[in-house]
């Protein structure tokens, strides 16, 4: 993936990948993923396969019902891409408008399924705007 169309085409997976997350469905976010596939956020513990990852979907869309993802940026190096990203909407609990911004570190594979990705966003911002402040 070193050549501009290769990146092309990674910026086009990026885009479907935010459709996904806007598509409300924790299947179709976990098929960017390959079957052994797995995310870790913040250095939590990893959600792993397909399954796992629609896991960690599931409990994003329960957590903030209006989820909106916005694709902020994306850059490549060889097998390696960063996606950066803001989501917006309410929490689920408290009514509190939330704007979240984040980015994953993604290793892709051949198909630019994503084998191993590590999130990353404020957790301590986002709680405060969870709480109302």
């Amino acid at each position: 993936m070193s050549d501009g169309s290769d990146a092309g085409a990674v910026r086009m997976m990026a885009e479907a990948y935010t459709a996904a997350w806007n598509s409300g469905s924790p299947d179709v976010v976990a098929s960017f993923y390959t079957e052994d596939g797995q995310i870790v956020i913040n250095c939590g513990q990893p959600w792993q396969g397909r399954a796992g990852v629609a896991s960690m979907a599931a409990g994003f869309f329960t957590d903030v019902p209006d989820l909106l993802l916005t694709g902020d940026d994306v850059r490549c190096a060889g097998t390696h891409a960063v996606y950066a990203w803001t989501f917006t909407g309410r929490d689920a609990k408290t009514g509190s408008a939330l704007r979240v911004s984040g980015w994953e570190e993604w290793e892709l594979n051949a198909e630019l399924k994503v084998q191993a990705s590590r999130g990353w966003f404020d957790a301590d911002d986002c709680a405060r705007q969870v709480e109302g402040g």
